[in-house]
């Protein structure tokens, strides 16, 4: 697979509880991004973070260590990411969705 040097990054902040129909919401959003096709797409979970609520998320607070921050990145063509979008709308129900351009150097597999 190719991809354009000037593509973009999806980010997508939730947290570690969110779910889709039963399942992890992250977990939904990354296979989700592979049946479409997308280039590529990493879970990265946070050790720290509050979000509009300010409910302060960390891994120091036993209590509040099992909805730790997800962010999910997805870097594809311009296009892609314009059809992706709108899938995530009704998955989403609380968290943070940005866009940047992404320059992309090396893309390479296998």
């Amino acid at each position: 697979m190719k991809l354009p040097s000037d593509g973009k990054l999806l980010r997508i902040f939730i947290g570690e509880a969110d779910k889709w129909q039963g399942q992890p919401l992250y977990e939904a959003i990354v296979l989700l991004a592979k049946k479409e096709g997308m280039a590529g797409a990493t879970a990265l979970k946070g050790f720290m973070g509050f979000g509009g609520k300010s409910h302060l998320h960390t891994t120091k607070l036993l209590r509040l260590s099992e909805d730790l921050p997800i962010v999910i990145e997805i870097v594809d063509s311009e296009e892609k990411i314009a059809k992706f979008l709108p899938l995530l709308d009704p998955m989403v129900k609380e968290g943070l969705i940005t866009l940047e351009k992404a320059h992309v150097i090396l893309y390479r597999a296998g």
